[in-house]
């Protein structure tokens, strides 16, 4: 068996890119994403577009709504150590 090698960062997306990645693979419209979580669709642009931090609240609900961990979210970008994670 050959040893893992983790992939390569291809690109850097921010915490409203995520939320929008994450939310267009799941087939919601961000009105469908409102109705499931009770932020407002135009918090829900605005975070998709930046101009309002995430939080980490509203990232817990977009979580649950999504099916994600909310660190997939809050730190899209980040990279773990896999020797250093254990």
């Amino acid at each position: 068996m050959k040893p893992f090698r983790p992939a390569k960062k291809r690109i850097t997306v921010s915490s409203g890119e995520s939320v929008r990645i994450i939310r267009e693979l799941q087939g919601y419209s961000q009105n469908e994403l409102a109705r499931l979580t009770g932020i407002p669709q135009a918090t829900l642009s605005a975070i998709e577009n930046d101009r309002i931090r995430l939080g980490v609240e509203r990232a817990r609900t977009l979580a649950r709504a999504l099916k994600c961990h909310p660190a997939v979210l809050v730190f899209p970008g980040w990279e773990v150590d896999r020797d250093s994670a254990a």
